[in-house]
């Protein structure tokens, strides 16, 4: 059974966020008196420990770590201050540093979610009997790190969202990828048979990629003949990111709480792949 100590930030990785989270400044109170603040790092671990189990945020009263009402209004605090969003840009910043991200060859694909407490950017999923449903856009690099991601509802068709997809490059991405284009490299773009469109196409060469959009069955005949897979790396992406059992399910009516959550995943995998990638 798993214990809440797997589901805590490391020393090292804490060290890396600290700077990163909002400086709290404590409210006078007139008979100067304050209920001692809980530490950041005690409520990121639990705001970490609902992304990975899934669990309601009352739950984690249960848990030891700290009272799961305590957690959700930091939490949302943090989600108004853009904090997840720039976790997650940091860390392509760092894994640009170490590794390089690759922008040779991009993979862009779509991914269907329930969404049973509806709110905006849900739709009727036509996977689901029109039930409520998210649709989530996200586009890799080379070697499958996240670097562009939009939501809309489940009833958006993929290619109505390639263009946005594109334009959604966090700082560090964008400029690593400018820095790649200025230097007169090609930069590919996989894609699969949803997107075979000529108005994706064109949006794709008016951002400076050239598509490659095969269905399913020729790339793995393509495979079989010796060329090298490319696009599922973007299917893994997503396999990765539904490991945090938080996004599996969308239950958060405010699409920017459910794109928080998504963002620290994203600032997760991107970490450890910095480590063990």
């Amino acid at each position: 059974m798993a214990t809440t100590q797997e589901f805590t930030i490391s020393d090292a990785l804490w060290t890396r966020l600290a700077p990163l989270l909002p400086v709290h400044v404590p409210k006078a109170h007139p008979l100067g008196r304050h209920r001692q603040r809980l530490a950041d790092r005690d409520v990121l671990d639990a705001i970490l420990f609902v992304l990975r189990t899934g669990c309601q945020w009352k739950a984690l009263d249960a848990t030891g770590l700290v009272k799961g009402s305590t957690a959700h209004s930091r939490f949302q605090q943090w989600v108004e201050a853009g904090v997840f969003a720039r976790l997650w840009d940091e860390a392509l910043q760092d894994y640009d540093d170490l590794i390089g991200l690759n922008f040779a060859w991009m993979a862009l694909d779509g991914s269907l979610h329930k969404a049973p407490l509806g709110g905006k950017k849900t739709g009727p999923n036509p996977t689901d009997r029109g039930k409520g449903g998210v649709k989530r856009s996200l586009l890799t690099e080379a070697r499958g790190i996240p670097v562009g991601l939009v939501l809309d509802g489940a009833n958006r068709h993929d290619m109505k969202l390639t263009e946005s997809t594109l334009m959604s490059l966090p700082p560090a991405a964008e400029a690593a990828c400018a820095t790649h284009r200025d230097a007169g490299h090609a930069q590919q773009l996989c894609l699969d048979a949803g997107y075979d469109y000529a108005q994706v196409r064109e949006i794709v060469a008016a951002h400076g990629y050239t598509a490659h959009i095969r269905p399913r069955g020729e790339e793995a005949q393509s495979k079989k003949a010796g060329q090298k897979a490319r696009r599922w790396v973007v299917e893994r992406t997503h396999s990765w990111l539904n490991r945090f059992r938080h996004l599996l399910t969308r239950w958060a009516k405010k699409p920017e709480n459910y794109l928080a959550m998504l963002h620290f995943a994203c600032a997760r995998i991107t970490w450890y792949n910095c480590l063990f990638g």
